[in-house]
């Protein structure tokens, strides 16, 4: 079996948990773009194989997340502001800035520079995830489709929060975090910096004495200083939107 398969395989496992024996599921999934959501639909292409229903959220600016194409899967489109060539000129610039002109000659500088870019991106995924929960015929379709399970990629904040308002088990496709922070805390990945090198530090699995103390300094960065997103921000914004689903709920329930 080929080892890219692994993974793939590991959270099929975990999904079919959340389906009773012998009946097929319906799961809504979150996904982001590129490289991310081309790894969560080998996945996605899997379940429709054996048999779930699976719908996934797109906005109208997605780029490789095209409900034009043939596709087994099933599509609920929500609208934003944003274009698609927007979307693209934002990653192209991100890419370009990455590769070309930050200098890696100063750690600090350079990591600072890389979470501002970050912080940029993530401010768009908020926006689009205002444009998906505070859409009242897309939420309130998604709350009478009942589904199973929720399967979204960590990497994109939001899954998190849809699931809470819908109320179905939430299931993370992992890629990797920036200093395997997710996958550690939230994960219970097993971690030591003396053997494992940290994503973004660029070592391999054969360190030096040197590169292991310089390992566990990116350790100790991307534990205490680094932030893939503005947490602050992120709250505020999950405390908002969970707010106005209460009184949404409380003022349906007088009606009624």
């Amino acid at each position: 079996m080929s080892v890219k398969w692994i993974p793939v395989l590991l959270l099929l496992e975990q999904l079919s948990f959340q389906f009773s024996p012998g009946r097929c599921g319906r799961v809504l999934v979150w996904p982001t773009e590129y490289s991310h959501w081309m790894n969560m639909k080998i996945i996605l292409d899997e379940l429709v194989q054996r048999g779930h229903e699976v719908i996934v959220l797109a906005s109208t600016a997605s780029i490789l997340v095209d409900p034009n194409e043939p596709s087994a899967l099933q599509f609920e489109i929500f609208s934003t502001p944003f274009t698609k060539d927007d979307m693209k000129f934002f990653y192209r610039k991100t890419i370009s800035k990455w590769t070309n002109d930050i200098s890696k000659d100063t750690f600090w500088t350079y990591y600072s520079r890389v979470q501002e870019m970050l912080w940029e991106g993530y401010d768009i995924l908020a926006k689009l995830c205002r444009d998906v929960v505070f859409n009242r015929r897309v939420m309130t379709k998604l709350q009478h489709a009942k589904f199973d399970v929720l399967l979204a990629d960590a990497v994109g904040p939001c899954g998190e929060l849809l699931a809470e308002l819908l109320q179905v088990p939430l299931v993370y496709s992992v890629r990797f975090s920036p200093g395997y922070k997710t996958e550690r805390y939230s994960g219970g990945l097993p971690f030591l910096p003396s053997y494992v090198p940290v994503i973004f530090s660029e070592l391999s699995d054969q360190m030096t004495f040197k590169e292991r103390v310089k390992n566990m300094l990116y350790a100790l960065y991307f534990d205490f200083w680094f932030q893939t997103f503005n947490q602050k921000k992120w709250d505020r914004f999950y405390t908002d939107a969970l707010g106005y689903f209460t009184e949404e709920s409380e003022v349906h329930s007088n009606v009624k």
